[in-house]
């Protein structure tokens, strides 16, 4: 059987790879999008319902299409979902959807051959990865959770805060996420967040504009020596406008050191004190889901890509989009995700042989 070549497959419908899809139109490219689940619009439909983007709507678009609404608004998830829906509507661009990708191979100076489940084998000059860093919920090892008899989730699995309400929960973890949903949990639960380090607050609108843009503004976004204060030092930073610090302080919920270990019913906290405990929710983040790389030989040892940039060192005309700190502070994010399709596609569009 002969197969149809294609200039370049997409892998994965979401942010990243729609706007990876408008930058290979852009350079006279006929893109395959090719999307797991059942629309394009990634994982935001799956996160909990009170999600707010971190950013402004003025910040926060796909190349060519502005976030509609208040642009110096903060989009829920839903908003996100509808947006993402109607980009990918208008984009000149095939996406397919409901076709899981299973492997991608070499295919000599030709490309690449892809694996799809259920539907046999395509192929194509050049392939992105752009299923983001956000398909592989990350559960780190705990001392005793194992043994913990307890309910165990993931921020992937929370949807609000009535799936614990009136529970003991303990939320591991100090990022955005973990910060905004103990806030809502504490409503309607005993919550305290355990962190390794003193909760990071960093002001969400410094001299009354938003902190994204001042990173644009000044270019902080790719500036190496701006990444500690960004994403290192001890602790994740918070953005925040004073309400979350507030509520923090209050004790709504409190904030604890990082407990010694888990047991069968509870928590030993850093004192010595024990807690018998309801739910351990895990704000830990994700990590990229690249498995299908895994027989090209393109991922290291741990599963993540082996790339520059979001181009990879292992194959030519292989490449990447949506990946944390791939180019930029930005580069998982709506925000970010379209510089970065640029830099890749050009890249990809100028590959000898293709």
């Amino acid at each position: 059987m002969v197969m149809t070549h294609h200039d370049v497959i997409i892998i994965g419908g979401g942010q990243a790879g729609l706007a990876t899809a408008r930058a290979a139109t852009g350079l006279g490219l006929a893109p395959l999008v090719l999307e797991a689940s059942d629309s394009a619009t990634g994982s935001w439909s799956h996160y909990y319902d009170s999600l707010t983007l971190f950013s402004p709507a003025r910040c926060s678009a796909l190349p060519g299409k502005p976030f509609p609404g208040d642009p110096d608004g903060y989009p829920a998830r839903d908003e996100v979902v509808d947006y993402l829906a109607a980009y990918a509507e208008h984009l000149d661009a095939e996406i397919r959807t409901g076709q899981k990708v299973v492997a991608v191979t070499g295919a000599g100076p030709g490309g690449f051959e892809v694996e799809v489940e259920g539907a046999g084998t395509l192929s194509a000059a050049r392939v992105v990865a752009a299923s983001g860093g956000f398909g592989r919920p990350h559960r780190p090892h705990l001392p005793g959770l194992e043994d913990f008899g307890g309910t165990v989730l993931h921020s992937s699995q929370y949807c609000g805060p009535e799936q614990i309400s009136g529970r003991r929960v303990v939320i591991v973890g100090g990022g955005n996420s973990a910060v905004q949903i103990g806030i809502e949990l504490a409503e309607k639960a005993s919550v305290t967040l355990a962190t390794r380090h003193p909760l990071r607050f960093m002001p969400q609108r410094p001299f009354g504009r938003d902190i994204h843009l001042w990173l644009k503004t000044f270019g902080l976004d790719t500036a190496g020596w701006a990444r500690p204060l960004l994403t290192g030092g001890k602790g994740t930073p918070v953005m925040d406008t004073g309400a979350y610090r507030q509520a923090i302080a209050q004790g709504r919920p409190d904030r604890r050191p990082m407990f010694r270990r888990l047991d069968a019913t509870g928590v030993v906290w850093a004192d010595g004190t024990r807690e018998d405990v309801d739910v351990v929710l895990l704000a830990t983040g994700y990590r990229p889901e690249l498995g299908y790389l895994s027989k090209a030989g393109a991922l290291d040892s741990t599963g993540m890509p082996l790339h520059r940039q979001g181009l990879s060192t292992t194959h030519a005309g292989l490449g990447y989009v949506g990946l944390e700190w791939q180019r930029s502070f930005a580069s998982a994010t709506l925000r970010g995700v379209g510089a970065d399709a640029r830099h890749v596609m050009t890249a990809l569009r100028a590959r000898p042989g293709a």
